[in-house]
């Protein structure tokens, strides 16, 4: 069953851990995920830091915008059923560049959130792929946006890193549908990650134009969805809860 589909924990895992946090990190690595996924957003004091959100209020006890944090307010700051603040990228990648031993070095799918116009998105592709190299995890990246032009500026900057674009059903609407949508990124993205409902809905047509390998499915996290999932054959699975999806699919 579907023993060829990577699986890839959402935010860490955040449906185990607190989402996008150092002890989420930490722990994913002790499951074999093939994958790990995070976010990261580039303050206006310099910062790259890993939260999904563009505010603080859902994942911290803080509020206001992720940009106006400084290292001096983010440090104050706590995650949701947590003693950490938002982590850095740094941190993140000294974490997961270690693996979980020698044998297990997951992939990483790096959600790259700008939060200005074009001299922030090359700034944050630029600082992001300076840090991947730095910590010598580059080639088992991928970069990864909704934003198709965000995504030619990964392109353009650093061409060798593989790219994964994300689509949901009012993203492919404004696109003229999953189809279109899916056959004008081929040569841009590697993975095209679809969330599950309209993945589940529109599988026979997108299955035609991209195959199955190369599609990935989000936020599946019930495992009898999950095990149906695999018997189509989808490269790629992104769950909240990847200790029941390898349970699944090495069961």
């Amino acid at each position: 069953m579907g023993s060829m589909t990577r699986i890839t924990g959402h935010r860490g895992a955040r449906g185990l851990w607190p989402e996008n946090s150092l002890t989420g990190f930490r722990e994913v690595l002790g499951l074999d995920v093939d994958a790990v996924e995070f976010d990261v957003h580039l303050t206006g004091a310099g910062e790259l830091v890993v939260i999904h959100d563009a505010v603080l209020d859902r994942t911290t006890d803080a509020s206001g915008s992720v940009v106006d944090l400084t290292p001096a307010t983010r440090a104050a700051l706590r995650l949701q059923g947590s003693t950490e603040p938002i982590p850095t990228l740094d941190q993140v990648l000294a974490v997961l560049s270690a693996g979980g031993g020698d044998q297990h070095r997951p992939d990483l799918h790096v959600e790259l959130k700008p939060s200005g116009g074009a001299g922030q998105v090359a700034a944050i592709v630029q600082r992001v792929v300076a840090e991947l190299q730095r910590f010598g995890v580059r080639s088992r990246c991928h970069l990864s946006s909704f934003d198709v032009s965000l995504l030619a500026a990964c392109q353009q900057i650093a061409p060798d890193i593989p790219r994964l674009v994300s689509v949901n059903r009012s993203w492919a609407e404004a696109q003229g549908g999953l189809a279109t949508f899916a056959q004008g990124v081929r040569g841009l993205a590697r993975i095209i990650a679809v969330e599950r409902r309209l993945l589940a809905e529109q599988w026979d047509a997108i299955a035609r134009i991209v195959p199955a390998e190369r599609l990935c499915v989000w936020t599946v996290n019930d495992p009898a969805e999950i095990a149906r999932w695999l018997d189509r054959g989808i490269g790629h699975l992104t769950t909240d809860r990847p200790d029941l999806a390898l349970a699944v699919r090495d069961g």
